[in-house]
């Protein structure tokens, strides 16, 4: 769900050195006049800074509404049902801050070198490379499983709501935080102990697995592990927000078969508006982190495919496919915030109240009453604030 890659700090197009592994911009073969193609230039330092700096500051933002969001709960029904879920969302926002501003920092460095020596490719140090490779891989793999955690939450607390309220606590929300934690830990660290290896990768400002050309069974193995556990952890995610979305539509029709509606149901209404704040908030999230993640983890495992079928893309085209799906999933960070800001009731209905005044119907009388009116509770009043 959640990414969390550096900031891209790509160097200049200047031309490698020598006996350098890195390849230049100029795909092979070079044509007959010399001549290299135009590329998608990369972007300046400063860019790339501005990219960090925008990163950082949007989960600082959200992560400040999301503490004043928990200390104006003042409904008991509202703070235990909310705990769990904000305890998650804390958690995704403190790694993609952290998976910003770490490996970020990590990469300025490499680029600075670079700079400093006017734009000569240079081989990251080898314990360098290692923890740079280490916190790609667990700023990766990690908001992804928390994501997933999620949409579990709340696809229990949707279809079986009194399950949700024995089994579900806090508690154990910082356990499954802690577990899966542990689990892209475990994943990352691996390399650092001699069970694969982590490589400075096209265009030598970040470090990862080997992702293309001869694999070794161990680099093969942990490939496939981060891309078919981010995968998974995608899939089950939309599989988790579907099914909640098609209990909320089943809830919201039989409520409008009802007609009216008595007053003993108010905590009912509370509860389902709740639960749809969530679910939108936690569906813009895992669509999200879809679409900017699903091209590079889809890009490793055609890599592995074909490593063990002695074929694929030359090196340089591979390389840019895959330098394209770390910019991708860089930016998965830096939405998913917004998102969390954006969807919250209260913004939601202050650009709700604004589109209606500008719009032309507002100006019938009743309009706003006879469309828009609905019964606002007192658990309501103050709620997601």
């Amino acid at each position: 769900m959640a990414s969390s890659t550096p900031p891209l700090l790509e160097p200049s197009s200047a031309p490698s050195p020598p006996g350098q592994q890195f390849p230049t911009q100029c795909p092979y073969p070079r044509p007959l006049n010399g001549s290299c193609g135009p590329l998608s230039g990369p972007p300046t330092m400063g860019v790339s800074c501005l990219t960090m700096a925008l990163g950082a500051l949007s989960n600082l933002a959200a992560l400040v509404i999301l503490a004043k969001s928990r200390s104006r709960s003042r409904s008991r029904f509202r703070r235990r049902a909310r705990t769990p879920f904000l305890l998650l969302t804390g958690a995704l926002l403190l790694t993609d801050l952290a998976g910003h501003v770490i490996p970020g920092a990590l990469a300025l460095r490499l680029h600075a070198e670079r700079l400093r020596d006017r734009g000569e490719a240079m081989k990251p140090a080898g314990l360098f490379c290692q923890l740079f490779g280490a916190c790609m891989v667990f700023f990766g793999l990690c908001p992804l499983l928390l994501g997933g955690a999620m949409a579990a939450e709340r696809c229990l607390g949707i279809t079986r709501p009194l399950l949700h309220s024995a089994a579900v606590t806090a508690t154990r929300a910082r356990l499954t935080v802690a577990l899966l934690s542990g689990v892209a830990l475990l994943l990352a660290v691996l390399p650092l102990v001699a069970v694969g290896r982590y490589t400075p990768q096209f265009p030598g400002t970040w470090c990862f697995l080997p992702v293309h050309g001869p694999l070794a069974a161990a680099d093969a193995a942990l490939l496939l592990a981060f891309s078919a556990l981010g995968l998974l952890a995608l899939t089950f995610s939309l599989l988790c927000n579907t099914t909640s979305g098609l209990v909320l539509l089943l809830r919201a029709r039989r409520s409008r078969g009802i007609g009216t509606r008595p007053h003993g149901c108010v905590s009912s209404s509370s509860s389902s508006s709740l639960d749809l704040e969530m679910m939108g908030q936690l569906g813009a999230i895992t669509t999200v982190s879809c679409v900017c993640w699903c091209p590079l983890l889809i890009f490793i495992l055609v890599s592995v495919g074909q490593c063990y079928q002695e074929r694929g893309q030359s090196a340089p085209e591979f390389e840019q496919l895959v330098l394209l799906g770390l910019r991708m999933a860089s930016w998965n960070q830096v939405l998913d915030p917004w998102i969390y800001i954006l969807l919250r009731r209260t913004c939601s209905a202050t650009i709700s109240n604004t589109c209606l005044r500008k719009s032309p119907h507002a100006e019938r009388p009743g309009y706003e009453d006879s469309h828009f009116r609905r019964d606002v509770t007192p658990w309501e009043n103050g709620a997601f604030r």
